[in-house]
Parts: structure tokens; sequence; C-alpha cells
């Protein structure tokens, strides 16, 4: 049996819109992302939604959103060390320096009894992790924000259809980033969206997506029919608002090809994300029986886990290797991937920010120790009780 790790479902409401707009030659940014957006900020219940071109981007423009509110260069973001490097990189890209906190080993997330000790007069945000589609401890990472006057952003790239005390993530903070690339609920192939609580976050984001420059309005006149803007031109010089730039911006602009397979994912959303859901759980229930040599999450109740994957653990108990357990697993049709790293001391990338191995234990054990495997919509029961199957096999064989 093959159990791949990820998948896309293409609609035929996606390959008609496609069809549409190849026909129209209208492929730039237009209606169709528009139309993305306002459906993705009334699922996760935001004021604004900005789509862009990757779930790095929205993290990366998330954050850039700071310098409107008097954050310098070279001011601190506080992260999770263990999650996938676009948490760090998208730091760096806005402009700032990473401080990373170590992690709890129950959650995989982001400890909150540790943040404020990495507190400094430089700290600017929080940016909490949902790892695994797990809730972050929302609570306790607001209230420390609050008490320090920070800004928090949700890292909810793989938190489709998570739900903190009944709240979407995604709308628990003052701006949240998602992913829509190929192995989420919501896919524009490539692509991500950036959440926002208030309105005023919408035009900056729109401005940062676009190089920085001052042309913003949510619906743009030159995508329409007419190309008629009677704001393009203002000023004494006649000057040409898409040429006027009022802050340092990118140019990350999701398409309307990339915006129609969003649309499909959407009209399957819910079908989706509970498929996603009974094969996550199904294992979940079931997994205690590895114990103590493997571990995951759990559910907790006042969360709902966005069903992005199954995170597995080799605990200090097995007298085997991660390595031997993805070997078997691969060999029996079952695709792994690592369960990430500590950025700061396990991706040579951020070596020159001088932090130590052994500095964030729980961290590092997870990305020596850690896999996770998909439970996406092309699957089912049957291969999820192959993949407890499998594990139970590879126990008896290779646990003395």
């Amino acid at each position: 049996m093959k159990v791949p790790f990820g998948t896309i479902t293409i609609s035929d409401l996606s390959k008609r819109l496609i069809e549409e707009i190849l026909s129209t030659r209208r492929v730039s940014s237009g209606k169709y992302v528009r139309m993305l957006e306002e459906k993705f900020a009334g699922l996760v219940g935001a004021a604004e939604a900005v789509a862009v071109s990757s779930g790095t981007d929205a993290l990366v423009l998330a954050l850039a959103t700071l310098h409107d509110f008097g954050a310098s260069r070279g001011d601190e973001v506080i992260v999770p060390a263990l999650s996938f490097v676009a948490t760090g990189n998208a730091v760096l890209h806005a402009g700032f320096t990473p401080v990373f906190v170590d992690i709890r080993r129950d959650t995989l997330n982001i400890d909150p009894a540790r943040i404020e000790e990495a507190i400094t007069e430089k700290t600017r945000a929080i940016m909490p992790v949902h790892l695994m589609g797990k809730p972050a401890d929302m609570d306790a990472i607001s209230a420390i924000a609050a008490r320090h006057g920070l800004t928090v952003i949700e890292d909810a790239a793989e938190a489709h259809g998570a739900l903190y005390n009944g709240k979407p993530a995604g709308s628990l903070a003052d701006l949240g980033a998602f992913s829509l690339y190929v192995a989420h609920i919501i896919t524009s192939g490539e692509g991500g969206m950036v959440t926002a609580k208030r309105e005023e976050y919408g035009d900056i984001l729109r401005s940062l997506r676009s190089h920085g420059r001052t042309c913003s309005c949510k619906r743009c006149s030159l995508n329409t029919a007419s190309g008629y803007c009677a704001k393009r031109f203002h000023g004494n010089g006649g000057e040409d608002v898409r040429f006027v730039f009022d802050r340092i911006g990118y140019s990350c602009k999701m398409n309307e090809l990339e915006a129609a397979i969003g649309l499909g994912a959407f009209e399957l959303y819910r079908e989706i994300l509970d498929k996603r859901r009974c094969n996550l759980l199904h294992v979940l229930d079931r997994f205690g029986r590895f114990s103590p040599f493997l571990a995951t999450i759990r559910e907790e109740p006042w969360e709902r886990i966005g069903p992005h994957a199954i995170p597995v653990v080799v605990q200090e108990e097995a007298s085997f290797s991660r390595a031997e357990l993805t070997h078997f697993l691969e060999a029996h049709g079952i695709e792994t991937r690592t369960l990430f790293a500590s950025m700061p001391t396990q991706c040579a990338g951020f070596a020159y920010l001088g932090y130590t191995p052994g500095e964030f234990p729980n961290a590092e054990y997870m990305g020596a120790n850690g896999i996770h495997i998909g439970v996406h919509q092309d699957l089912g029961r049957k291969e999820m009780d192959y993949v407890l199957a499998t594990i139970a096999a590879f126990l008896e064989t290779h646990q003395k």
C-alpha cells in the first residue's frame, strides 16, 4: 500500500475559472484574487485578508507592518525555536532579528513560561506557530504581549480549520499568516494569505505586496474593463500614484490562476476538512499503544487541531533510531517528513546569531527524533489502519 504525504484537489470549478481567465487574458491579480480574499476573511472572521504569493511572504508582510507602527530595523521578534525554517527566515526578510524560545514537547509549540525572559527593550512582537495545526497557548501569549505592549502575529501556515476556545486560527491575534501551498486544505498551488483584525492593516499589506506603493485600494479600478482610476494622478507634478512609494515593499502578489485553484478548494473545504480530521483523530485516538517508545500530540477540550499531519516522536525509552523507523515506513510505502528542526542550533543559516547547541533542548530533541505523516483527503480509514499496523510491526521487530 502507498501512503503519500500530500495531495492537491483541483475542482471542476477551478478548471472552469482557469479556462475563463485564460480566454480573457486577464491573469494578473484581479477579481478572483479579491473573491478569494473575501471568502478567506469570512471563514476566519477577520476584518481583512490579503493574498500573496506564498506562506513565507504572508509572514514577511505581516511582520513588515510593524514598521508602520514605530518598529525599527534590527528590532526583535520572539519565535519558537522549532518550526519550518520559513518562520525564522521571514523575520529576517522583514528587517528584524529573530529571538528564539524553546518549545513544550507535549504541544510542539512555544513555551509561554519562557517568553518573558526573552523580552528586551527591542522586542516588538511575538510570533507563535500553530505547529502541525495544533493551536499555541494563545491566552497566555496574548496576556504576555498585553503586559509588554507587543504585537502578536500567528504563524498559522499549517492551521487551516484549527480552533482555539471556539475561535479560528488566524483570528486570535493582531495578524495571522497562512500558507496556501499544495499540502494544505485551502490551496492555490503556491500562495499565502495574511489575515488582520483591523482594516487599517489592509491598506498597509496591499501596499507592501506591491513594492510599497501608495496605491493600495482593496478594489483596483485599473483591473476592471474600464481601466480608469480617478485617483491615479495627483500632486502638482501629476505623479502617477502607481509610482509613488510610501514604504519599503516587496513583490509578492497572487495571480488569477492561483486564485481560481483556491476558490475551488473553498468549494470543497468542509468535505476535505472533515476527511482529514477523521484520519488524524483515528490515529491519535489509537496511538497510545505505542507508548513509551513513540509519542504524538493530543487534542484538548478547548481546541480543535487543524488536520495537517501526524507527528511521531521517537522517545528516550526506544532502542531504535528515527532513521530506522523512517527507513522502515518508507520501505513499506509510507512517505514521511522530518519534524523540522531547531532553527537556531540545527539550521546552519542561523549560526551567525551565536546560539549554541543545548540552548533549546526540546526543539533540538524534536529536530533529531521527530517525523510527520500525511492525513490528506485522498487517504482514508484503510490507509490510517495500515500506518498503525506498520508502526506496530516495526516495534515488534525493533524494540528489544
